[in-house]
């Protein structure tokens, strides 16, 4: 289904592109809205907000290098969500996946709770604020596979409302082209995504960062090395998963421990740089 095209309707109910969202692929049963934390008041005036299904509570830390979520599920979506509001700081914004009917049991919330939160920790493009696993509940084998389309649809409108979370880092395409960028030690492989720079896990990174580095490089690789991307190897640092940079010199700088300029130091096994070939 996420190869094929699709026509993604948005509606804003307060007419601003920064406040609540409301998402659907128009032929399609499940439906996204998103709202930011300060509209908890107004948005609960939408009928959809206190319907069945799973909602996803996104934020960030200072000190992390992966954006944080966390993944839940209610038959009044929105009560468990005003409990978040009381007790968790870390969230910003939040999406809720429902029907447009309000046809989800308790049951289906459970089980698209327990598969989100699987997924999430599988793909690891964010750290999940979960303190225990989710258990999968008893359900049909039909009603699984109807469950597993309705996530499909829920992947697409997520990430079409800015949250990738179910997008895969690597895509699986013949035609990639592979970069690579190299220092005296410093060896990573990786490809130019949509998101910005993959790098591939294994890749080597300059252990010391130079004295001109400036702070922002000696501080994203420390927080790397605190969320465990990065770990210290025979020394060199070493990514322990593939990473993306939403920025071709974060990631460039990042292997080679000193500010860079990632158009210049990417380059394909031919010697072209990335700005050659995607900027030329």
């Amino acid at each position: 289904m996420a190869t094929k095209p699709q026509t993604i309707q948005i509606f804003l109910p307060d007419g601003s592109p920064t406040s609540i969202r409301e998402a659907e692929i128009t032929n399609r049963l499940v439906k996204a809205i998103l709202f930011p934390r300060n509209k908890l008041q107004e948005v609960a005036k939408r009928a959809m907000v206190h319907f069945t299904g799973v909602y996803f509570l996104f934020g960030s830390t200072e000190d992390g290098a992966k954006p944080i979520v966390y993944i839940g599920e209610g038959e009044d979506c929105f009560i468990r969500i005003q409990s978040h509001n009381r007790k968790k700081d870390f969230w910003t914004h939040c999406v809720i996946i429902t029907t447009k009917t309000d046809e989800y049991t308790k049951t289906d919330g459970k089980y698209l709770e327990h598969y989100c939160l699987a997924k999430a920790k599988e793909i690891g493009r964010y750290v999940t604020d979960n303190d225990t696993g989710s258990k999968k509940p008893s359900i049909s084998e039909s009603r699984e596979y109807d469950l597993l389309d309705n996530f499909d649809t829920a992947k697409i409108l997520l990430a079409t409302l800015g949250y990738p979370i179910f997008e895969v880092k690597r895509k699986a395409l013949k035609t990639k082209v592979i970069y690579q960028c190299k220092g005296k030690l410093a060896y990573a492989e990786g490809e130019f995504t949509d998101d910005g720079m993959l790098i591939y896990k294994d890749g080597r990174c300059n252990l010391k960062e130079t004295p001109t580095a400036g702070p922002w490089v000696v501080n994203r690789r420390k927080k790397l090395l605190k969320d465990g991307i990065l770990k210290e190897s025979n020394g060199l640092l070493v990514f322990q998963e593939d990473y993306v940079f939403d920025s071709v010199s974060a990631a460039a700088a990042t292997v080679l421990a000193r500010r860079a300029n990632g158009w210049k130091e990417w380059k394909d096994k031919d010697g072209r740089t990335l700005d050659e070939i995607k900027r030329k």
